[in-house]
């Protein structure tokens, strides 16, 4: 048996869109359930995100410390960001991420994960890159605004990452799926295994 999450839709009776937002929307479809019932189902509609793994030849992980409001919590994460153009490729997303976040460019680019990241109750996917092979990057540093404007970049090793995600004291998603997923990876069948960075991404499409 092959264990593989599947497209399927059920029907949708009716929509409506009760709030919309700067990038993000709610909305309430009313969907038929496999007894004939129609069942109204709230969820947050959500352009898709990137986020980067980037590892250094020390095998240390650039991470960000930075402020998020919905859990009142400065979250240790990896640099990540919307997918701001609908059909945007997500690697030059990530890329971007990655120069505007951190200031660091990166040659050796694949996909780590693919990730559902609330599937109960919004639709983002999110694309976890790994980036090797790092360098700093040129020009000037991108002007960070508002919660940025406070953020905090180290690089911490692989293991301590593991252990911190494994006790509980890291939560940010991306960053304890991209660390985890990064070892298993490696107890695997190796990094360069891993599928290229321009891979196909089902939820997301985008134009290579």
């Amino acid at each position: 048996m092959t264990i593989k999450d599947t497209p399927e839709e059920w029907e949708i009776r009716a929509t409506a869109t009760p709030f919309t937002g700067n990038k993000t929307s709610v909305r309430t479809d009313d969907v038929v359930m496999p007894d004939g019932t129609v069942v109204g189902r709230d969820y947050q509609v959500h352009p898709g995100s990137v986020a980067v793994l980037a590892l250094d030849e020390a095998d240390r992980v650039l991470v960000l410390r930075q402020y998020r409001h919905p859990v009142r919590h400065k979250l240790w994460e990896i640099p990540a960001g919307l997918l701001d153009v609908p059909g945007e490729n997500p690697l030059h997303a990530a890329q971007r991420e990655l120069y505007e976040e951190a200031h660091v460019k990166a040659e050796d680019w694949r996909v780590l994960t693919d990730v559902y990241t609330t599937p109960g109750g919004c639709d983002e996917a999110v694309r976890i890159f790994l980036a090797r092979d790092l360098s700093e990057a040129e020009g000037e540093r991108f002007a960070v605004a508002e919660e940025e404007a406070d953020m905090e970049l180290d690089r911490v090793p692989v293991q301590d990452l593991v252990r911190g995600a494994l006790a509980g004291e890291l939560h940010n998603n991306c960053l304890v799926v991209g660390v985890l997923s990064l070892v298993a990876a490696r107890s695997g069948d190796g990094l360069d295994a891993l599928r290229p960075a321009q891979a196909p991404w089902p939820a997301r499409p985008f134009q290579a």
